[in-house]
């Protein structure tokens, strides 16, 4: 193991330079030097060794306070306190009055059901048809139908 002159580590015998400084080693003397013409310089260290990426030891510059600023920072001023809102309203049915089924005459509110519309069906078909691919798009229509809970009969 050769030590580096420079900052002291080890390294492997075959090394000409250091692999955590990148300083050339000098060859011993009873080696002789190769003669060569193409004699090149020593490697860039890694890139996360060079001083780009490395920081000092002195203290970062700061900025001087402003005393006319105020200490307070925009998230320390106080919010309105607002109600918290429910994860989902109830769906009212569109009938204000109270209700009565025409089939069986219960006074139970109506349910709603979102269901294909006719429209949606009609789309479907066509697209089916027409351009295979897109047909499920009629399937996105809906439309809101309203149902009796004692009959299960639809409600006009």
């Amino acid at each position: 193991m050769n030590p580096c002159q420079n900052c002291g580590k080890l390294n492997t015998p075959e090394t000409n330079f250091c692999r955590f400084c990148g300083t050339k080693f000098t060859m011993p003397q009873h080696q002789p030097l190769p003669d060569n013409p193409y004699d090149h310089s020593a490697p860039r260290p890694y890139a996360w060794k060079t001083d780009e990426f490395q920081t000092g030891t002195d203290a970062r510059k700061t900025l001087p306070i402003d005393s006319s600023a105020s200490s307070t920072s925009p998230f320390d001023r106080v919010q309105p306190k607002y109600p918290a809102a429910p994860l989902m309203y109830q769906q009212t049915p569109g009938i204000t009055r109270p209700f009565r089924c025409p089939n069986c005459m219960t006074n139970y509110p109506p349910r709603v059901e979102r269901r294909i519309s006719t429209g949606g069906w009609i789309t479907f078909a066509v697209l089916l048809v027409v351009f295979f691919p897109l047909f499920w798009i009629g399937l996105l229509i809906k439309e809101d139908v309203y149902v009796c809970q004692g009959c299960n009969s639809k409600i006009v």
